[in-house]
């Protein structure tokens, strides 16, 4: 039992870095807090809107003509429904689709407001192995998809939609007609003077820090842009680095990244704070 709460101990003793875009980071930091974790925000991506929103009205007006709008976050959702025309409404033949259950939370919530019925969402169950296009295909799979038009919600740079397209080929493949549909634009951002401390301290210290991973393209900007730009080494003590990844494709990057210590666990809080308390910081375990 006493090695149980050393363990316990430890994870408590690391400092999390939440790396999240705002306002999701300060969300998690602060539900993290109330648990007793000594975790602080550390956005490694920006999100804004899209350079040019005329195609996501031109969508809401056209709402009736797709059958399924497929939103590949949060974010998505939330700037998709920010853009939304006053007299558009969600008409009862279109569905919502979303990878798991924190852009299902966020479609409930916001389309409470036009007509989107909870039963129109299609997700995931909580309990899933994971929350990605793989775990929501057989869900989508037995509908009828010829000539049925979709729209997949997502973010991308000032010019194209990015994202995988696996689901758009499934969906081709039963003769759906897919299009990409950018409603926020994402980025690097900037750094501000506390959170460039932060990594600092990070990355002297990596034994006394748990890197939070919810994104392979938030270790891209983490190792190409924000490090770099605060002039830290980036390499010379990833490998004494613990991460904690919410998908096996994030925790690939992390290791090519050069972190040998990684905890995997499902994008939800508390499959986090089962998994922080479950290995311990001080001695993670990789899989």
């Amino acid at each position: 039992m006493a090695g149980r709460t050393d363990t316990l101990k430890q994870v408590k003793d690391m400092r999390l870095l939440v790396t999240r875009p705002e306002p999701q980071a300060s969300a998690w930091v602060a539900n993290l807090q109330a648990k007793g974790f000594d975790a602080q925000a550390l956005p490694l991506m920006a999100i804004s809107g899209p350079t040019d929103p005329a195609p996501v009205v031109e969508t809401w007006r056209q709402l009736h003509t797709h059958r399924l709008l497929m939103f590949v976050s949060p974010a998505a959702a939330e700037w998709f429904f920010r853009l939304r025309p006053a007299d558009c409404h969600w008409p009862a033949t279109t569905l919502a689709a979303c990878p798991g259950p924190g852009t299902a939370r966020t479609l409930s919530e916001l389309g409470a407001t036009c007509g989107l019925a909870r039963e129109a969402i299609v997700c995931p169950d909580v309990n899933a192995e994971q929350f990605d296009s793989e775990s929501l295909w057989p869900l989508l799979r037995p509908l009828a998809w010829p000539q049925q038009s979709v729209r997949i919600i997502s973010g991308g740079d000032a010019r194209e939609a990015q994202g995988r397209n696996w689901l758009t080929d499934q969906l081709t493949q039963c003769g759906a007609q897919v299009l990409p549909l950018l409603t926020y634009t994402r980025g690097a951002g900037t750094w501000t003077p506390r959170e460039s401390a932060l990594a600092h301290a990070a990355i002297r210290a990596p034994d006394q820090h748990l890197w939070l991973f919810s994104s392979s393209q938030a270790i891209d900007h983490l190792t190409h842009t924000h490090l770099p730009a605060i002039a830290e080494a980036t390499d010379s003590l990833w490998h004494k680095a613990t991460a904690l990844c919410t998908h096996p494709r994030i925790a690939e990057s992390a290791r090519k990244l050069g972190i040998d210590h990684i905890i995997q666990c499902r994008p939800t809080l508390d499959a986090v704070v089962q998994a922080l308390r479950q290995h311990g910081a001080g001695h993670p375990t990789s899989h």
